[in-house]
């Protein structure tokens, strides 16, 4: 797949071929969706929890005489029947990572890119590098080249006035090559990938 390189402002600086057994595959949805999945589990803090009847400070002591009350039998305050009592099968701190081997979320990657040039959603510019670090010019640029909503992948680093110019428009996320994932691909329209970037995924997953 042969794919046209602009700078910034619209100029073309040539072409590249990508490889088609990264971005010329027939997409797997079920690969994809297993590795957005692994990420969003991975990321939850499993934070969350409530205390239960042993965790409670109440008296341990008999409510009242077990039998000729005429009420339920109860031997403690802290049962979850009680308002102020224990909480039943609450949520407790705990890890919700689940495994993903890590040949089938390198698949999974490959998927996701060639599920973007599929759909004509890849934009490869030359660099990231700006003459002037304003959010007011990179929103002149996004809009010569119709980029509204993307995820923007640099090289090994991203240009840090790029960056700073890039962090206060709204749908747009830059990340250096080595932070890119399934999730940002597929959560964006566009996926921009620098000359740099191309290189480095062509090496990385081929």
């Amino acid at each position: 797949m042969e794919l046209k390189i602009t700078t910034l402002d619209g100029e073309e600086k040539g072409s590249v071929n990508l490889s088609d057994t990264i971005f010329g595959l027939e997409p797997r949805e079920d690969l994809i969706q297993r590795c957005v999945v692994w990420q969003l589990a991975k990321r939850r803090a499993g934070t969350h929890k409530v205390k239960g009847r042993a965790e409670i400070w109440r008296t341990g002591k008999k409510m009242y005489k077990q039998k000729g009350t005429g009420g339920a039998r109860h031997g403690s305050q802290r049962a979850n029947l009680f308002r102020g009592g224990g909480r039943s099968f609450g949520p407790v701190v705990r890890s919700h990572a689940i495994d993903l081997p890590k040949k089938v979320r390198v698949l999974a990657l490959k998927h996701a890119l060639s599920a973007k040039a599929k759909d004509g959603g890849i934009v490869l510019i030359e660099d990231t590098g700006l003459a002037e670090s304003k959010t007011k010019s990179l929103k002149g640029h996004f809009a010569k080249l119709g980029v509204a909503n993307a995820l923007i992948i640099g090289g090994a680093e991203v240009d840090n006035g790029f960056r700073l110019a890039a962090r206060n428009i709204p749908n747009i996320d830059v990340l250096p090559v080595q932070g890119i994932n399934v999730y940002d691909i597929l959560r964006r329209n566009t996926l921009v990938l620098t000359r740099a970037a191309v290189d480095a995924l062509e090496a990385r997953l081929k």
